[in-house]
């Protein structure tokens, strides 16, 4: 959490936008069209000079002015006035940049690169190879594919300096693998708990006095969209099971294909002879 800056929508509004869910984004537009519409209604009737608009009408104003701002033009309603036209003018104007941004918006929504990462709920520590690892797994939830993609794991821990002064350090986790030409089905990443890991030089009370947290960040290019997507996630220390390991989830299909069983994608079990198989 962050304190001290003064941040809303409007510091960064075209960010924002991108960030924002549809149903506020479809929310904003149509507040923002009613609005205009509503002020361009009280304005017309105020300047007058609309043939067939009531002068207290404000409902014909409105609707009048939604079929300006559209440019639909039904006819039952005309400007006979140059104060009228000048402000039908003026809507018009308005409506042609709305439309035109309006446009440009969506689009950016649309076309903006999105992951569908899947993440396992938990990371496991358990022997891989002879060497005791931490473990965790990381799905592609799409039918395309992840090229070149790229994970980097890092602990986030609360430590003190030799000065006394208490900072949020970043210590590179190393991978076997950190790179999967690719990224189609399911990947496993593990790292070795060799002896300068964090995770072994810091004892597990250390590591939650620290609070500390494993992020895991994984980019790549989509091969549909040609463009680069990102992911990222994170456990906290209770979110790390000791001497377990991961349900397997591979299999092959009918047809000879390699599938996944993503119902059982979070699912682990206890080392065989291990009691101590709960979370740290």
């Amino acid at each position: 959490m962050q304190f001290g800056l003064r941040r809303h929508f409007y510091s960064d509004v075209y960010h924002s936008w991108l960030r924002a869910p549809w149903r506020m984004a479809f929310a904003a537009v149509t507040i923002l069209y009613l609005l205009v519409n509503c002020l361009f209604a009280v304005a017309y009737l105020l300047v007058g000079g609309v043939e067939n608009l009531g002068p207290t009408s404000y409902a014909d104003a409105f609707f009048f002015s939604v079929q300006t701002i559209a440019t639909i033009g039904y006819g039952h309603m005309v400007p006979i006035s140059h104060a009228a036209n000048a402000l039908v003018t003026l809507e018009s104007l308005i409506g042609l940049l709305g439309v035109a941004m309006a446009t440009g918006l969506m689009f950016a929504k649309f076309a903006r690169p999105t992951a569908r990462v899947l993440w396992s709920d938990v990371a496991v520590v358990a022997p891989f190879e002879g060497v005791p690892s931490l473990m965790f797994r990381v799905a592609n939830e799409r039918g395309n594919q992840v090229v070149e993609a790229q994970i980097r794991v890092v602990l986030l821990i609360s430590e003190e300096t030799k000065e006394g002064v208490t900072i949020r350090r970043n210590i590179d986790l190393q991978l076997r693998r950190s790179l999967s030409t690719v990224f189609a089905l399911s990947w496993t990443v593990i790292h070795p708990l060799t002896a300068d890991s964090p995770l072994v030089t810091h004892t597990r009370e250390e590591l939650q006095l620290g609070r500390a947290e494993i992020i895991a960040s994984l980019i790549g290019l989509d091969d549909a969209f040609n463009q680069t997507i990102h992911a990222r996630h994170a456990w906290g220390m209770d979110e790390v099971v000791w001497n377990a390991r991961f349900v397997d989830i591979l299999g092959t299909l009918p047809d000879g294909r390699e599938g996944v069983d993503y119902r059982r994608f979070h699912d682990v079990v206890p080392l065989a002879g291990q009691a101590g198989s709960g979370r740290s």
